[in-house]
Protein backbone atom coordinates (compact mmCIF):
# COMPACT_ATOMS: atom_id res chain seq x y z
CA UNK A 1 0.00 0.00 0.00
CA UNK A 2 1.54 3.59 -1.14
CA UNK A 3 0.41 5.89 1.22
CA UNK A 4 0.41 10.04 1.76
CA UNK A 5 0.29 11.84 4.73
CA UNK A 6 -1.16 15.43 4.63
CA UNK A 7 -0.10 17.91 7.48
CA UNK A 8 3.47 18.93 9.17
CA UNK A 9 3.20 18.39 12.90
CA UNK A 10 4.08 15.91 15.89
CA UNK A 11 1.06 14.28 15.09
CA UNK A 12 1.81 13.86 11.19
CA UNK A 13 5.26 12.58 12.59
CA UNK A 14 3.12 9.76 15.19
CA UNK A 15 1.12 8.70 12.08
CA UNK A 16 4.27 8.10 9.78
CA UNK A 17 6.10 6.71 12.57
CA UNK A 18 3.35 4.12 12.97
CA UNK A 19 2.56 3.43 9.20
CA UNK A 20 6.46 2.94 8.84
CA UNK A 21 6.02 0.10 10.72
CA UNK A 22 3.20 -1.09 9.23
CA UNK A 23 4.84 -4.26 7.00
CA UNK A 24 1.44 -4.01 4.44
CA UNK A 25 3.21 -0.04 3.67
CA UNK A 26 5.49 -0.11 0.47
CA UNK A 27 5.92 3.31 0.27
CA UNK A 28 5.45 6.20 2.34
CA UNK A 29 4.94 9.96 1.39
CA UNK A 30 4.38 13.30 3.32
CA UNK A 31 3.32 16.74 2.35
CA UNK A 32 4.65 19.07 3.56
CA UNK A 33 6.28 16.99 6.52
CA UNK A 34 9.13 18.19 8.59
CA UNK A 35 12.61 17.37 9.49
CA UNK A 36 11.97 14.38 11.51
CA UNK A 37 9.40 12.92 9.34
CA UNK A 38 12.23 12.61 6.41
CA UNK A 39 13.65 10.01 7.81
CA UNK A 40 10.68 7.79 7.33
CA UNK A 41 8.68 9.26 4.51
CA UNK A 42 9.36 11.36 0.81
CA UNK A 43 8.39 14.49 1.90
CA UNK A 44 6.76 16.81 -1.53
CA UNK A 45 5.90 20.54 -0.92
CA UNK A 46 2.10 21.30 -1.23
CA UNK A 47 -0.37 23.81 0.09
CA UNK A 48 -2.37 21.53 2.36
CA UNK A 49 -5.44 23.51 2.14
CA UNK A 50 -5.74 23.41 -1.66
CA UNK A 51 -7.99 20.33 -2.72
CA UNK A 52 -6.96 20.02 -5.94
CA UNK A 53 -2.85 20.19 -5.43
CA UNK A 54 -3.24 17.50 -2.75
CA UNK A 55 -5.66 15.22 -5.26
CA UNK A 56 -2.59 15.95 -8.12
CA UNK A 57 0.21 14.68 -5.84
CA UNK A 58 -2.36 11.91 -4.54
CA UNK A 59 -3.07 11.00 -8.22
CA UNK A 60 0.80 11.64 -9.22
CA UNK A 61 2.25 9.23 -6.58
CA UNK A 62 -0.47 6.60 -6.82
CA UNK A 63 -1.62 7.06 -3.47
CA UNK A 64 -3.63 3.70 -2.44
CA UNK A 65 -4.48 5.67 0.82
CA UNK A 66 -4.31 9.51 1.57
CA UNK A 67 -4.62 10.70 5.43
CA UNK A 68 -5.28 14.70 6.26
CA UNK A 69 -4.06 15.10 9.99
CA UNK A 70 -4.89 18.17 10.87
CA UNK A 71 -8.07 20.43 10.84
CA UNK A 72 -7.78 22.92 8.74
CA UNK A 73 -7.37 20.97 5.30
CA UNK A 74 -10.62 18.52 6.66
CA UNK A 75 -12.32 21.97 7.01
CA UNK A 76 -11.35 23.40 3.69
CA UNK A 77 -13.00 20.51 1.86
CA UNK A 78 -9.70 18.56 0.99
CA UNK A 79 -10.92 15.07 2.04
CA UNK A 80 -13.53 15.60 -0.28
CA UNK A 81 -11.47 16.84 -3.37
CA UNK A 82 -9.70 13.49 -2.87
CA UNK A 83 -12.30 11.12 -2.18
CA UNK A 84 -14.06 12.83 -5.77
CA UNK A 85 -10.76 11.59 -7.90
CA UNK A 86 -11.83 7.76 -6.44
CA UNK A 87 -7.98 8.14 -3.97
CA UNK A 88 -9.44 6.25 -0.80
CA UNK A 89 -9.01 9.82 1.99
CA UNK A 90 -8.75 8.94 6.01
CA UNK A 91 -10.77 11.84 7.32
CA UNK A 92 -14.28 13.30 6.72
CA UNK A 93 -16.06 15.57 4.23
CA UNK A 94 -16.07 19.74 4.39
CA UNK A 95 -19.34 19.05 5.75
CA UNK A 96 -18.99 16.76 8.85
CA UNK A 97 -15.91 18.47 9.86
CA UNK A 98 -17.70 21.53 10.84
CA UNK A 99 -18.36 19.37 13.83
CA UNK A 100 -15.02 20.95 14.79
CA UNK A 101 -14.94 23.72 12.58
CA UNK A 102 -17.98 25.18 14.19
CA UNK A 103 -18.86 25.12 18.29
CA UNK A 104 -22.31 25.96 17.53
CA UNK A 105 -22.73 23.11 14.87
CA UNK A 106 -21.60 20.65 17.10
CA UNK A 107 -23.70 21.81 20.15
CA UNK A 108 -26.89 21.34 17.71
CA UNK A 109 -25.26 17.88 16.56
CA UNK A 110 -25.49 17.02 20.20
CA UNK A 111 -28.80 18.37 20.91
CA UNK A 112 -30.25 16.14 18.34
CA UNK A 113 -28.20 13.02 19.57
CA UNK A 114 -29.03 13.80 23.07
CA UNK A 115 -25.31 13.92 23.91
CA UNK A 116 -24.82 15.37 27.34
CA UNK A 117 -22.90 18.18 27.01
CA UNK A 118 -22.28 21.81 28.89
CA UNK A 119 -25.05 24.42 28.96
CA UNK A 120 -24.42 26.93 26.03
CA UNK A 121 -25.95 30.25 24.34
CA UNK A 122 -24.03 31.02 20.51
CA UNK A 123 -23.86 34.90 20.69
CA UNK A 124 -23.42 37.08 18.22
CA UNK A 125 -23.95 40.53 19.87
CA UNK A 126 -22.51 42.48 22.73
CA UNK A 127 -25.69 42.23 24.68
CA UNK A 128 -26.33 38.39 24.03
CA UNK A 129 -22.48 37.98 25.22
CA UNK A 130 -23.26 40.14 28.43
CA UNK A 131 -26.36 37.78 29.01
CA UNK A 132 -24.84 34.44 28.64
CA UNK A 133 -21.59 35.52 31.11
CA UNK A 134 -24.22 37.23 33.80
CA UNK A 135 -26.47 33.50 33.61
CA UNK A 136 -23.45 31.15 33.91
CA UNK A 137 -21.19 33.29 36.24
CA UNK A 138 -17.73 32.36 37.14
CA UNK A 139 -16.08 30.42 35.97
CA UNK A 140 -16.66 31.80 32.72
CA UNK A 141 -16.28 29.44 29.51
CA UNK A 142 -15.61 31.12 26.37
CA UNK A 143 -15.26 29.84 22.80
CA UNK A 144 -14.94 31.12 19.31
CA UNK A 145 -16.77 29.30 16.95
CA UNK A 146 -14.68 28.62 14.80
CA UNK A 147 -11.34 26.81 14.30
CA UNK A 148 -8.59 28.26 16.39
CA UNK A 149 -5.68 25.99 16.56
CA UNK A 150 -6.48 24.70 20.29
CA UNK A 151 -6.25 28.57 21.10
CA UNK A 152 -9.66 29.78 21.14
CA UNK A 153 -10.90 28.92 24.30
CA UNK A 154 -10.47 31.21 27.43
CA UNK A 155 -11.29 30.02 31.24
CA UNK A 156 -10.94 32.64 33.20
CA UNK A 157 -13.18 33.81 36.63
CA UNK A 158 -12.41 37.74 35.30
CA UNK A 159 -15.80 38.65 33.64
CA UNK A 160 -13.48 41.55 31.82
CA UNK A 161 -11.16 39.20 30.07
CA UNK A 162 -13.99 36.69 29.24
CA UNK A 163 -15.94 39.74 27.56
CA UNK A 164 -12.50 40.81 25.95
CA UNK A 165 -12.36 37.89 23.97
CA UNK A 166 -16.01 37.07 23.52
CA UNK A 167 -16.09 40.78 21.41
CA UNK A 168 -12.97 39.90 19.54
CA UNK A 169 -14.91 36.83 18.08
CA UNK A 170 -17.38 36.70 15.25
CA UNK A 171 -19.59 34.50 16.38
CA UNK A 172 -18.69 32.54 20.28
CA UNK A 173 -20.43 30.45 22.61
CA UNK A 174 -20.40 30.48 26.08
CA UNK A 175 -20.98 28.25 28.01
CA UNK A 176 -21.47 26.59 31.88
CA UNK A 177 -18.16 25.26 33.56
CA UNK A 178 -17.63 21.55 33.51
CA UNK A 179 -15.56 20.65 37.22
CA UNK A 180 -13.98 17.57 37.00
CA UNK A 181 -10.97 15.96 35.18
CA UNK A 182 -10.41 16.21 31.60
CA UNK A 183 -10.17 13.05 29.12
CA UNK A 184 -9.19 12.68 25.36
CA UNK A 185 -11.03 9.55 23.49
CA UNK A 186 -10.78 9.35 19.82
CA UNK A 187 -12.54 6.56 17.85
CA UNK A 188 -12.04 5.52 14.24
CA UNK A 189 -15.54 5.73 12.12
CA UNK A 190 -16.32 4.81 8.62
CA UNK A 191 -19.56 6.54 9.06
CA UNK A 192 -21.57 3.94 10.75
CA UNK A 193 -19.23 1.46 12.88
CA UNK A 194 -17.53 3.18 15.58
CA UNK A 195 -13.66 1.88 16.97
CA UNK A 196 -12.87 3.72 20.21
CA UNK A 197 -9.23 3.92 20.87
CA UNK A 198 -7.88 4.04 24.27
CA UNK A 199 -8.10 7.22 26.38
CA UNK A 200 -5.36 9.64 27.42
CA UNK A 201 -5.26 13.00 29.36
CA UNK A 202 -3.30 16.04 28.01
CA UNK A 203 -2.06 19.22 29.78
CA UNK A 204 -3.04 22.47 28.03
CA UNK A 205 -1.72 25.30 30.13
CA UNK A 206 1.62 26.34 29.48
CA UNK A 207 3.18 26.03 32.94
CA UNK A 208 3.70 23.43 35.68
CA UNK A 209 0.61 23.03 38.33
CA UNK A 210 -1.74 23.92 35.39
CA UNK A 211 -0.72 27.26 35.56
CA UNK A 212 -0.05 29.98 32.42
CA UNK A 213 -1.96 30.50 29.25
CA UNK A 214 -3.82 27.75 27.64
CA UNK A 215 -1.61 26.42 24.73
CA UNK A 216 -2.46 23.32 21.99
CA UNK A 217 -0.98 21.45 24.77
CA UNK A 218 2.44 20.63 26.43
CA UNK A 219 2.01 17.03 27.26
CA UNK A 220 -0.23 14.03 27.20
CA UNK A 221 0.37 9.89 28.81
CA UNK A 222 -2.43 6.90 28.65
CA UNK A 223 -3.64 5.17 30.05
CA UNK A 224 -5.21 6.30 32.70
CA UNK A 225 -5.35 4.42 36.06
CA UNK A 226 -7.73 6.76 37.70
CA UNK A 227 -10.25 6.58 35.13
CA UNK A 228 -13.75 4.40 35.63
CA UNK A 229 -12.52 0.82 33.84
CA UNK A 230 -15.85 0.85 31.59
CA UNK A 231 -15.32 4.88 30.56
CA UNK A 232 -14.69 3.86 26.74
CA UNK A 233 -17.98 1.54 26.98
CA UNK A 234 -19.90 4.59 28.25
CA UNK A 235 -18.17 7.11 26.36
CA UNK A 236 -19.15 4.66 22.49
CA UNK A 237 -22.91 4.04 23.57
CA UNK A 238 -23.70 7.97 24.97
CA UNK A 239 -21.31 10.21 22.68
CA UNK A 240 -19.78 8.50 19.97
CA UNK A 241 -22.19 6.05 17.91
CA UNK A 242 -25.34 8.59 18.82
CA UNK A 243 -23.21 11.38 17.27
CA UNK A 244 -21.94 9.20 14.00
CA UNK A 245 -25.90 8.20 13.79
CA UNK A 246 -27.03 11.54 14.11
CA UNK A 247 -24.83 13.22 11.04
CA UNK A 248 -25.66 10.21 9.16
CA UNK A 249 -29.36 10.77 9.54
CA UNK A 250 -28.68 14.22 8.82
CA UNK A 251 -27.23 13.01 5.65
CA UNK A 252 -23.51 14.23 6.37
CA UNK A 253 -22.16 11.09 7.33
CA UNK A 254 -18.33 11.35 9.13
CA UNK A 255 -16.14 9.15 8.30
CA UNK A 256 -12.25 9.49 9.91
CA UNK A 257 -11.40 10.46 13.55
CA UNK A 258 -13.31 11.36 15.64
CA UNK A 259 -12.10 13.50 18.65
CA UNK A 260 -13.97 13.62 22.23
CA UNK A 261 -12.89 15.95 24.28
CA UNK A 262 -14.87 14.91 27.37
CA UNK A 263 -15.75 16.20 31.35
CA UNK A 264 -15.62 13.58 34.13
CA UNK A 265 -17.52 15.76 36.20
CA UNK A 266 -19.58 14.98 39.36
CA UNK A 267 -22.59 14.68 37.49
CA UNK A 268 -21.38 11.82 34.89
CA UNK A 269 -19.91 12.79 31.36
CA UNK A 270 -19.82 15.48 29.46
CA UNK A 271 -18.47 16.35 26.38
CA UNK A 272 -16.68 19.99 26.21
CA UNK A 273 -15.67 19.56 22.31
CA UNK A 274 -15.61 17.14 19.58
CA UNK A 275 -12.74 17.50 16.65
CA UNK A 276 -12.78 15.88 13.32
CA UNK A 277 -8.95 14.65 13.50
CA UNK A 278 -6.36 12.93 15.94
CA UNK A 279 -5.67 15.29 18.26
CA UNK A 280 -1.79 16.72 19.08
CA UNK A 281 -0.12 15.80 21.75
CA UNK A 282 -2.45 12.47 22.47
CA UNK A 283 -1.65 10.66 19.37
CA UNK A 284 2.01 10.28 20.05
CA UNK A 285 0.89 8.46 23.25
CA UNK A 286 -2.36 6.67 21.87
CA UNK A 287 -0.33 5.14 19.06
CA UNK A 288 2.51 3.94 20.69
CA UNK A 289 0.77 1.86 22.39
CA UNK A 290 -1.35 0.22 19.50
CA UNK A 291 -0.03 -3.33 18.42
CA UNK A 292 -2.24 -3.36 15.65
CA UNK A 293 -0.88 -2.61 12.14
CA UNK A 294 -2.39 0.99 11.40
CA UNK A 295 -2.58 0.92 7.32
CA UNK A 296 -5.69 -1.22 6.82
CA UNK A 297 -7.34 0.16 10.10
CA UNK A 298 -7.50 4.04 8.70
CA UNK A 299 -7.98 2.16 5.01
CA UNK A 300 -11.36 0.13 5.97
CA UNK A 301 -12.51 3.48 7.62
CA UNK A 302 -12.17 5.56 4.08
CA UNK A 303 -13.96 2.19 2.49
CA UNK A 304 -16.53 1.98 4.64
CA UNK A 305 -15.54 -1.70 5.45
CA UNK A 306 -14.95 -0.81 9.63
CA UNK A 307 -17.13 -3.91 10.71
CA UNK A 308 -14.99 -6.14 9.19
CA UNK A 309 -11.78 -4.86 11.61
CA UNK A 310 -10.54 -7.09 14.00
CA UNK A 311 -10.51 -6.12 17.46
CA UNK A 312 -7.43 -3.95 18.07
CA UNK A 313 -4.24 -4.93 20.30
CA UNK A 314 -2.72 -2.90 22.75
CA UNK A 315 0.41 -2.63 24.72
CA UNK A 316 0.08 -3.68 28.89
CA UNK A 317 2.91 0.23 28.07
CA UNK A 318 2.22 2.90 29.43
CA UNK A 319 3.34 5.80 27.39
CA UNK A 320 4.22 9.66 27.93
CA UNK A 321 5.07 12.65 25.65
CA UNK A 322 6.47 15.79 26.33
CA UNK A 323 6.38 19.03 24.59
CA UNK A 324 9.53 20.93 23.91
CA UNK A 325 8.63 24.68 23.00
CA UNK A 326 10.34 27.59 21.36
CA UNK A 327 10.96 30.63 23.61
CA UNK A 328 7.92 32.84 23.84
CA UNK A 329 5.07 30.10 23.23
CA UNK A 330 2.22 30.07 23.12
CA UNK A 331 2.82 34.04 22.07
CA UNK A 332 4.75 34.68 18.62
CA UNK A 333 7.57 31.72 19.14
CA UNK A 334 11.58 32.97 18.15
CA UNK A 335 12.13 30.30 15.39
CA UNK A 336 15.45 28.88 13.36
CA UNK A 337 17.49 27.66 16.46
CA UNK A 338 19.80 24.51 15.77
CA UNK A 339 18.17 21.66 18.48
CA UNK A 340 21.41 19.63 19.31
CA UNK A 341 21.24 16.06 21.25
CA UNK A 342 18.84 14.45 18.88
CA UNK A 343 21.29 11.70 17.91
CA UNK A 344 22.23 11.43 21.61
CA UNK A 345 18.28 10.11 21.99
CA UNK A 346 18.42 8.06 19.35
CA UNK A 347 21.40 6.35 20.65
CA UNK A 348 20.73 6.33 24.11
CA UNK A 349 17.41 5.92 24.47
CA UNK A 350 15.86 4.22 21.57
CA UNK A 351 13.52 2.26 21.76
CA UNK A 352 11.98 2.61 24.55
CA UNK A 353 11.95 6.94 23.77
CA UNK A 354 12.15 8.35 20.83
CA UNK A 355 11.58 12.24 19.36
CA UNK A 356 8.61 13.26 17.27
CA UNK A 357 9.29 16.40 15.47
CA UNK A 358 6.47 19.24 15.12
CA UNK A 359 8.23 22.46 14.34
CA UNK A 360 11.41 21.96 12.64
CA UNK A 361 13.20 22.21 9.69
CA UNK A 362 16.56 21.74 7.71
CA UNK A 363 18.73 24.21 7.65
CA UNK A 364 21.43 25.24 4.87
CA UNK A 365 24.04 23.36 6.41
CA UNK A 366 21.85 20.45 7.09
CA UNK A 367 21.24 20.92 11.22
CA UNK A 368 17.76 20.56 12.65
CA UNK A 369 16.35 23.86 13.28
CA UNK A 370 13.00 25.36 14.99
CA UNK A 371 10.40 26.22 12.96
CA UNK A 372 7.03 27.08 15.52
CA UNK A 373 6.39 26.96 18.76
CA UNK A 374 5.99 23.77 19.98
CA UNK A 375 8.91 21.95 18.54
CA UNK A 376 9.31 18.63 19.20
CA UNK A 377 7.12 15.76 21.07
CA UNK A 378 9.91 13.55 23.22
CA UNK A 379 7.44 10.08 23.57
CA UNK A 380 8.40 6.91 25.58
CA UNK A 381 6.99 3.99 26.65
CA UNK A 382 7.40 2.06 30.00
CA UNK A 383 5.91 -0.78 32.42
CA UNK A 384 4.25 1.62 33.96
CA UNK A 385 3.81 5.55 33.57
CA UNK A 386 6.60 6.28 36.23
CA UNK A 387 9.18 4.57 34.04
CA UNK A 388 7.76 5.95 31.22
CA UNK A 389 8.07 9.28 32.44
CA UNK A 390 11.82 8.66 34.06
CA UNK A 391 12.54 7.62 30.25
CA UNK A 392 10.78 10.60 28.51
CA UNK A 393 12.39 13.27 30.75
CA UNK A 394 15.85 11.64 30.52
CA UNK A 395 15.28 11.99 26.56
CA UNK A 396 14.16 15.60 27.09
CA UNK A 397 17.31 16.37 29.21
CA UNK A 398 18.95 15.27 26.28
CA UNK A 399 18.36 17.40 24.09
CA UNK A 400 19.49 21.34 23.76
CA UNK A 401 17.41 24.01 22.36
CA UNK A 402 18.36 27.87 23.63
CA UNK A 403 15.48 29.24 25.06
CA UNK A 404 13.25 26.54 24.80
CA UNK A 405 10.88 25.65 27.94
CA UNK A 406 8.94 22.74 28.73
CA UNK A 407 6.37 21.32 31.74
CA UNK A 408 8.09 19.16 34.59
CA UNK A 409 4.99 17.39 35.78
CA UNK A 410 3.59 15.79 32.70
CA UNK A 411 1.52 12.79 34.32
CA UNK A 412 3.25 13.47 37.89
CA UNK A 413 -0.25 12.74 39.58
CA UNK A 414 -1.24 9.45 37.75
CA UNK A 415 2.12 8.15 38.21
CA UNK A 416 2.20 8.58 41.85
CA UNK A 417 -1.59 7.79 42.11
Amino acid sequence: MKVLVIGGGAREHALCRSLSLDPDVTALHCAPGNAGIAEVAELHPVDQLDGAAVTALATELGADLVVVGPEAPLVAGVADAVRAAGIPVFGPSQEAAQLEGSKAFAKDVMAGAGVPTARSYVCTTPEEIDEALDAFGAPYVVKDDGLAAGKGVVVTEDVEEARAHALACDRVVIEEYLDGPEVSLFAITDGTTVLPLKPAQDFKRALDGDEGPNTGGMGAYSPLPWADPKLVEEVLETVLQPTVDELRRRGTPFSGLLYAGLAITSRGVRVIEFNARFGDPETQVVLARLKTPLAGVLLNSANGTLADQAPLSWSDDAAVTVVVASHNYPGTPRTGDPIEGLDEVAEKDAPHAYVLHAGTKRGEDGAVLSAGGRVLSVTATGTDLAQARERAYAAVGRIRLDGSQHRTDIARKAAEA
